[in-house]
């Protein structure tokens, strides 16, 4: 197993990707902190899950942009199992409007939650982490936050911060052995996409520009980030891997 005995708390796991990779860290071993914000029931059935798989886990509500609930879902981690190795900050939602008629709340909403958030929980984390002297930080962005995107100038510019913002957290915290890496995502099959993989025109138009011709399943990205919560990239820090079927070559 890649991550026996390893911690983890993965932001936004009550479901979609989260949901994922904290299953995926579970069958490597990992004990997971599954973090939600309004879908208890489904964090609990998570929690539930790994259970059956042989590893341990809880849910902790709690908003990744808020300071204070950084810390705590933190403290949570250490307070359960001891001590907190992995970071998956993956929590986020989209509020779309053209850039003319987008209002400022719809800017602070999906800026906060993509670029603030993992922020303050790297912050709770690494401040933990470096007593140990190993740590691992995923942060998660999207090919929008290369290319950019029509109708979510909000979600791009946050997910294009997060990846100079990776950068920076893994010149600081080298020192302490702990690699920071991001992971750019295309298309993946959550409900966060529903609309585009249901709606025949933008099912269409995001086709054609993924090179392998298919969205992504929960199976196709998982691996890359056990790779990099794992001892396997420990000489890998600061790096943008894209798990996008080619969509970010366009």
């Amino acid at each position: 197993m890649k991550l026996k005995d390893k911690v983890a708390l993965v932001t936004g796991s009550s479901r979609g990707v989260g949901r994922a990779v904290a299953l995926h860290f579970a069958k490597e071993g990992a004990k997971v902190v599954i973090n939600y914000t309004s879908k208890e029931e489904a964090a609990h059935e998570v929690v539930d899950e790994i259970k059956k798989l042989g590893s341990s886990a809880v849910a902790v509500k709690g908003n990744a942009a808020s300071k204070t609930d950084a810390e705590m879902l933190v403290k949570t981690a250490v307070d359960n199992f001891g001590r907190i190795d992995i970071l998956v900050n993956n929590a986020g939602f989209t509020k779309p409007a053209m850039m003319l008629k987008m209002t400022e709340e719809e800017w602070d909403d999906v800026v906060d939650i993509h670029l603030k958030g993992p922020f303050l929980c790297a912050q709770a984390a690494a401040n933990r982490m470096k007593d140990q002297n190993w740590g691992r930080i995923i942060n998660v962005t999207s090919v929008a936050g290369i290319v950019g995107t029509v109708g979510q100038i909000n979600y791009s510019a946050a997910k294009g911060g997060v990846i100079s913002m990776t950068k920076s957290m893994a010149r600081e915290l080298a020192r302490y052995n702990i690699c920071v890496n991001v992971i750019s995502l295309g298309i993946v099959a959550t409900d966060m996409t529903e609309k585009i993989r249901s709606d025949e025109k933008l099912k269409d138009i995001y086709m054609n520009r993924i090179l392998l011709k298919k969205f992504a399943e929960s199976e196709d990205i998982t691996p890359s980030f056990v790779f990099l919560a794992s001892d396997e990239s420990s000489y890998i820090t600061g790096q943008l891997l894209c798990v996008d079927g080619g969509y970010g070559m366009i």
